[in-house]
């Protein structure tokens, strides 16, 4: 059919590839920073737009024929009833929004009633949470708020040039806190009950839909969220689930039905494709091991897990319960680290290394327990961050996990996610795709590590954490 392009806006960067709309084939692509210092709670969303002009330059986008938009989630743009930004967007994890989520949660009479309400208890960084930030700490712009965006309903808005007709997609609508997964509804009281009045929200279309086309012909899809992005563009079905490393750690599958949780541990997400995506999220992965390096004195995360490497798995009995930031899963806010297992034998710098990796790798099969307690299938795991490429992590997570796990190269893979909607929308726009079947594209190009033989040795690892968190928090943790 042609050439399409893909494009998401993070929030250090913009990033656009175009893309074979048969193949899925990178062609063609663009980079550039946001013109803006570090990574700023309030910035302004013309920032988005000057970094996607410089990334598409020098004719990167020249034959292309649609366009799909990704963006960082929980970015939230307050618009007066002229379209005009009231206040900077307010973005990523905003930790000023700590309290304004714990008054939320109480406001509706707690955890359970939001996870009932919308699949997810507030958090500091989603939108519902920031809306009673702005209610409490700035009510002049409170009051100014007409229009509620997230950065990809904007930068799609833009595209188009400002239609009076507003959209966002399912995927993005899900992690705003005043939408919920299971009905496919806004929750405008929870709007009120967060601003203290009613705004108006932009029409969810469906994953295939296009938002609109611009005066030069060219389509704009509906646009998502990264998380969902990235899971389209590595192509993830039934049975998948992704495992990502960063600072904090996430384990999220793909699942037929919006999942509501009571203890609020799964936030109910939906996918770009009509299904849905819970996650359950651990406050301590990387961050552990980055302590662990510092600790012993180490110059990287690469030497930490050569040094482990040195030891055998169970770490010689050492156990690390990786609580370093309070932690999620289970829910312990205000919880520390704990080192048990402490022998002279034990007292090594290896097994400490090897015990950082097993106590990050065995707190997110805890939260991956969580999504099979709740009969999520659990056929192969995609591995992301860079720290799967060490082979610590990769030494010891399918044993651990129990099950096929997948490390795929690194790529754009959010901005190949919005080239495949773009395409998915261009197909069904000429009537030569179903608008429920995606395009095949390619898969991504990965490593496959099985557990192997190495199984039951990893089980016991795992029970060794198991017995080390029943001990140091008795009945803390109810998959």
């Amino acid at each position: 059919m042609g050439i399409v392009a893909g494009l998401d806006s993070s929030p250090e960067f913009t990033r656009i590839v175009v893309c074979d709309t048969d193949t899925g084939a990178v062609l063609r692509q663009g980079y550039a920073p946001h013109p803006v210092e570090g990574r700023p709670s309030d910035i302004d969303p013309q920032a988005w737009l000057l970094s996607l002009g410089e990334a598409a330059g020098g004719g990167l986008l020249e034959g292309v024929q649609a366009i799909g938009v990704s963006a960082q989630q929980n970015a939230l743009v307050p618009l007066d009833a002229q379209g005009n930004t009231v206040r900077p967007a307010l973005v990523g994890g905003d930790k000023r929004a700590q309290v304004a989520a714990a008054d939320l949660v109480d406001a509706l009479g707690g955890r359970e009633a939001w996870a009932q309400a919308v699949g997810c208890v507030p958090q500091a960084a989603q939108p519902v949470t920031k809306l009673r930030w702005l209610a409490k700490t700035e009510p002049e712009n409170a009051q100014r708020t007409a229009v509620l965006l997230q950065a990809h309903d904007w930068l799609v808005w833009q595209l188009l040039g400002r239609p009076l007709r507003r959209t966002t997609d399912r995927g993005g609508a899900s992690g705003t806190g005043y939408w919920s997964a299971a009905t496919g509804a806004w929750r405008p009281d929870l709007v009120e009950l967060a601003l203290g009045h009613q705004a108006a929200l932009p029409e969810v279309i469906g994953p295939s839909e296009a938002a609109g086309t611009t005066p030069e012909g060219l389509l704009i899809s509906a646009g998502t969220g990264e998380t969902m992005a990235a899971a389209f563009g590595l192509g993830l079905g039934l049975g998948d689930v992704v495992v990502s490393l960063g600072a904090s750690g996430s384990v999220m599958a793909v699942h037929p039905e919006a999942l509501a949780d009571q203890s609020g541990m799964i936030t109910s997400l939906a996918d770009a494709t009509g299904m849905y995506l819970p996650v359950v999220t651990t406050l301590n992965a990387v961050r552990a091991l980055r302590g662990t390096a510092e600790l012993l004195g180490l110059p990287d995360l690469e030497s930490l897990s050569d040094l482990a490497m040195k030891s055998t798995p169970g770490a010689h009995g050492l156990v690390l319960l990786p609580y370093l930031e309070g932690e999620r899963t289970p829910n312990l806010p205000h919880t520390a680290g704990t080192l048990a297992g402490l022998r002279r034998e034990s007292m090594k710098p290896e097994h400490l290394a090897r015990a950082a990796f097993e106590g990050m790798l065995c707190g997110l099969a805890d939260a991956l327990d969580v999504l099979r307690g709740r009969g999520v299938e659990v056929r192969r795991i995609f591995l992301l961050g860079a720290a799967a490429e060490l082979p610590a992590v990769q030494a010891s997570a399918p044993s651990l996990f129990g099950a096929q796990v997948v490390v795929p190269q690194p790529a754009d893979y959010a901005a190949i996610g919005a080239a495949r909607q773009a395409a998915w929308a261009l197909g069904v726009s000429r009537g030569a795709l179903d608008p429920r079947t995606p395009p095949a594209w390619q898969g991504a190009a990965a490593q496959v590590l099985e557990p192997g033989e190495e199984l039951a040795v990893g089980q016991a690892v795992r029970q060794q954490f198991t017995a080390v968190r029943e001990q140091t928090h008795p009945g803390a943790f109810r998959p």
